[in-house]
């Protein structure tokens, strides 16, 4: 029953319950972006793991997170239990065996996978924003502080270095508002408290190096199989947000690395969005417009975005027709907003005469969808009443022997594993600030001297951390501000802010570029 460039889905069925035909997705429009929906317990997560062989066995590299657990089990063989014989045997799967495939488990703990991990930098302010839940005059005075290190050469690695830039931001924030505009101190505190928040809830796990390179999740193996890579949620989903800004964050890394390729014969990866729900639940407008661009655009990169929930509401009409392969499992049918997502996806299919579509959501059996897909020229094909086809590999979650055997025998086993600490932001900036107070240290003893009379003239010291030269030095000596009982220079600090306010605003032609999402191009 398996055909060269296509996907077996399953064997849709009659009304009298008589076998109909097999029923296939073409791998040529896997690109084309998918939907698997249905509610709880209907099958949901076992038909993600059919796709996902599917598309490996087809030489096609996959993402995935696994929310339960459940997903791990594609890394072993498959158990040819009672209920997958009889699945195969009912729908005429004469081609079924139990199989095993390459996988690679990741972790943003390291607990059961391999370490992912993102720079701040590349995160962008846009996303971060979204994490933190920030106000909009909260991600303007974030969109300055990314202005400042992109363009200042303050690398921003992991969450230290955003906090002190943000104290750096706090202190001079009178400075920087005549270069940027309005830095409200408030809004930086918030800022900061919402870092402390962000650590206490394990997001300092998520930022630092080696950041994740995203050909690591595009490999594919000796035998031409595509590595199907697994994202341990489970303790991750702890913190819904963070789970739904890392994925959005990887799927704008993509975006931005991968070239036009325009449409192949197979897709370059597929990426599948699991709760994608939490993606859309209080998501800005903005954010929401430039998912849809980037689900609209990736597309001729060769990436193909699937997103797996329960509602089919639970993703923007935008987005929702921009998803041309459906799978729908049963839904329930008993409050108003339920009957109105009965109505919604049965309107997203292609009509079938032979019954109807919304009476059917609603008595699906478990393992059993009504299916769509794309058929020649990206037409969508008539909806059909389908038994999912059982997977090859084994149905529930593998055992942590088994797990630490496949991270083991990993193609990145060692590479992502331990934290690395390059200088960064938090380094440069606590450098400056010892150098610049030492020098004030000098400034003052100097003062000291000369009113002693052991010197017959004190020279003032340095702005900009002490780094112009000695004349710059010199002719900045008249520079003066009041205070009580009389005058005195502006502090070393305030003059250094200055000229790191003014070499950021003359620094135009140094900045990095950022994309869609705001995650750094490179």
């Amino acid at each position: 029953m398996l055909q060269e460039g296509s996907l077996y889905l399953g064997t849709s069925r009659n009304p009298d319950d008589s076998l109909n035909k097999a029923e296939y997705m073409a791998l040529k429009y896997g690109n084309r972006h998918g939907i698997v929906t249905g509610a709880t317990g209907t099958g949901k997560t076992v038909t993600l793991q059919v796709l996902a062989e599917s598309f490996s066995e087809a030489g096609v590299p996959v993402f995935a997170s696994d929310i339960k657990g459940d997903l791990s089990g594609v890394a072993a063989m498959g158990e040819p239990k009672d209920w997958i014989t009889q699945r195969a045997t009912q729908i005429g799967f004469t081609d079924y065996a139990p199989a095993e495939f390459p996988v690679i488990f990741w972790d943003l703990y390291g607990e059961k996978g391999h370490r992912v991990r993102t720079t701040v930098a590349e995160m962008g302010p846009l996303l971060l924003s979204r994490l933190m839940n920030a106000s909009e005059a909260q991600e303007g005075a974030l969109n300055i502080a990314f202005k400042i290190a992109d363009e200042g050469g303050l690398p921003l690695m992991d969450l230290k270095d955003l906090q002190a830039l943000l104290n750096y931001m706090a202190e001079h924030a009178t400075e920087l508002s005549s270069q940027f505009g309005l830095i409200s101190k408030a809004s930086i505190a918030t800022l900061q408290r919402g870092l402390l928040i962000l650590e206490q809830q394990g997001a300092e796990n998520f930022f630092g190096e080696p950041a994740l390179k995203v050909t690591d999740i595009m490999r594919t193996t000796h035998d031409g199989r595509g590595a199907i890579s697994i994202l341990a949620a489970d303790k991750l989903m702890m913190n819904p947000r963070l789970y739904a800004t890392f994925l959005l964050w990887l799927l704008s890394e993509l975006f931005e690395e991968l070239p036009e390729v325009g449409d192949l014969d197979k897709p370059k990866l597929v990426f599948f969005f699991d709760e994608a729900h939490l993606l859309f639940n209080d998501a800005p407008k903005v954010l929401i417009e430039r998912v849809e661009q980037v689900v609209r655009l990736i597309r001729s990169k060769g990436v193909g975005v699937y997103f797996v929930t329960q509602n089919p509401l639970d993703v923007p009409e935008t987005v929702l027709a921009q998803l041309g392969n459906r799978v729908q499992h049963a839904l329930r049918a008993y409050t108003p907003r339920e009957q109105k997502a009965v109505k919604t996806a049965a309107d997203t299919f292609r009509p079938n005469p032979a019954f109807d579509c919304a009476d059917t959501i609603t008595q699906l059996g478990i393992g059993e969808a009504l299916v769509s897909t794309l058929e020649a020229k990206g037409i969508p094909s008539m909806v059909e009443r389908t038994l999912i086809r059982p997977p090859s590999g084994k149905v529930g979650p593998i055992d942590d022997a088994t797990r630490q055997k496949v991270m083991n025998l990993s193609p990145v086993a060692g590479q992502y594993d331990i934290d690395l600490d390059s200088e960064s932001a938090y380094e440069i900036l606590t450098a400056r600030a010892k150098k610049a107070a030492d020098a004030e240290a000098a400034r003052r003893a100097a003062e000291e001297k000369a009113e002693s009379g052991d010197s017959a003239a004190g020279r003032w010291t340095l702005p900009g951390f002490g780094d112009e030269p000695e004349e710059t030095q010199n002719s900045r000596k008249t520079t003066t501000t009041k205070r009580s009982g009389g005058y005195q220079r502006e502090t070393v600090i305030e003059a250094a802010m200055k000229s790191a306010a003014r070499s950021v605003a003359t620094s135009v032609g140094r900045a990095l570029v950022r994309g869609i999402l705001g995650s750094l191009r490179r």
